[in-house]
């Protein structure tokens, strides 16, 4: 019976050795899969996310007035199985660590993640476009340091390409008038002399 009491006594002095879960924090495993979360600052709306979502979670629609587009996340439908976050070109997706989602019947509606992304004018031409974010500028241009990333990001496909022909036109030799005239007589249709 002493050996009960001595027991009994250092369990009541240390306290309980279980989780403190529902009176207090827990323990969280930092890579523990809890939630789907979308940056909408990182968002081009490429859809990569939402063909790769396995149970559908994911929907990107278009705006009315071609102004932008509405991305929303089902958490109540997501499987965590994370392939968003795995094929985001841009690391938008992520899965966040929260893992509190116990939710009364009639709230599972209520359990989704909705952004409203709207487009920019190109700084070149005026059409609306989702910039390129920042931080993929800054590393896709790191290694050509005469492109400004933060210039680069807010052109459209076609003003980039014109871009870089420009810079590129200031590289290439100039030709000599034989080459010229040679490119000039080379045709698709058939030349008669």
């Amino acid at each position: 019976m002493a050996g009960f009491l001595k027991v009994l006594l250092r369990n009541v002095l240390e306290g309980p050795s279980t989780d403190p879960f529902p009176l207090g924090k827990t323990f969280t495993p930092e890579r523990l899969r809890g939630r789907a979360r979308v940056d909408p600052e990182l968002c081009m709306g490429c859809g990569i996310c939402r063909n790769s979502c396995t149970a559908g979670a994911i929907n990107i629609t278009p705006l009315d007035d071609g102004s932008g587009y509405t991305i929303t996340i089902w958490q109540n439908s997501c499987c965590l199985c994370a392939s968003c976050r795995h094929y985001c070109p841009t690391g938008a997706m992520s899965i966040t660590n929260d893992w509190h989602s116990a939710h009364p019947e009639e709230e599972k509606f209520n359990r989704l993640e909705r952004h409203t992304i709207k487009y920019e004018p190109c700084a070149g031409c005026g059409t609306l476009i989702r910039p390129v974010p920042a931080s993929l500028a800054r590393r896709l241009y790191a290694a050509t340091p005469e492109i400004d990333p933060e210039k680069i990001r807010r052109l459209c496909p076609q003003c980039r390409r014109q871009e870089d022909a420009s810079r590129n036109a200031g590289v290439i030799s100039p030709t000599t008038t034989e080459t010229v005239a040679a490119r000039e007589l080379t045709s698709a249709a058939p030349t008669t002399y």
